[in-house]
């Protein structure tokens, strides 16, 4: 057997049945691509939920319900004659040979930078307007951040040292300080944080660290030692929202000396 033949086999035997499925079951034959849109955002988070906990069997039963999706979406555009999957599969194969001239061609790399500056270039060169012309407009703030200054150090727009991001950090908290000291000054307050979360994940991503994973990874986190606390409390009989903060510390600090 061939390397790929079973993937193939697999994969079209999921055809088939997103084909009966489609034709047979009433829930199905009801869905459009607009429908499952928000079907499918649940879908990846519960994807990076799994890849977040490094949860494998997750992760395998998550990719299979966002492949379900993606399917899903060609089978009915294809019911208009719009496009179907093999459209999809062979689109998706001449944009990896032509956006990796570098294993495809006769260009030289020498590292990972390269090869991501190059992929901007191509991009314009296939009509984008924009290097920012791909990021969503809908992701989070978070994630469109990072993914906005990645795009432009794609094409050189970027800081050379660490130092030179920090140094805005601490720039943009200045900044926000005066704003935010200033009554009914709302507004510039709120543009000057901005300013200063922008920064941030700027200096996060000099650190090589991702703000979207640290930022989930903290809030995980709080959920733990806040749930621990509410137990404890309980366990004492009290409530939680008549203790002093004093007294709530207590339990708190206990949640953190047990490494929740």
């Amino acid at each position: 057997m061939k390397k790929h033949d079973s993937a193939q086999e697999a994969f079209g035997r999921l055809l088939v049945i997103m084909d009966e499925l489609r034709e047979q079951c009433p829930w199905d034959k009801k869905q459009t691509l607009q429908s499952l849109r928000h079907l499918t955002i649940e879908e990846t988070y519960e994807l990076a939920d799994a890849i977040l906990q490094n949860d494998l069997p997750n992760i395998k039963k998550e990719i299979g319900d966002v492949l379900l999706h993606l399917v899903f979406y060609a089978r009915i555009a294809s019911e208009t004659n719009e496009f179907n999957m093999t459209n999809v599969i062979e689109a998706l194969c001449k944009k990896l040979i032509d956006r990796h001239p570098h294993i495809y061609g006769d260009v030289k790399v020498k590292d990972e930078e390269e090869v991501k500056q190059n992929w901007e270039k191509l991009k314009l060169k296939e009509g984008n307007k924009s290097v920012l012309a791909g990021v969503p407009t809908s992701l989070p703030a978070l994630i469109k951040a990072m993914r906005i200054q990645e795009k432009a150090r794609g094409v050189g727009f970027d800081w050379e040292q660490k130092v030179q991001v920090w140094n805005k950090v601490e720039e943009e908290l200045e900044e926000f300080k005066a704003e935010e000291k200033i009554e009914n000054n709302l507004e510039k307050a709120e543009a000057e944080f901005g300013d200063l979360l922008f920064a941030l994940v700027n200096y996060a991503r000099f650190c090589g660290i991702n703000p979207e994973d640290a930022l989930e990874k903290t809030n995980r986190k709080f959920i733990r030692r806040f749930t621990f606390m509410e137990e404890q409390v309980a366990a004492q009989n009290k409530i939680l929202s008549h203790l002093s903060l004093d007294e709530m510390d207590v339990f708190w600090n206990n949640a953190k000396e047990k490494g929740l």
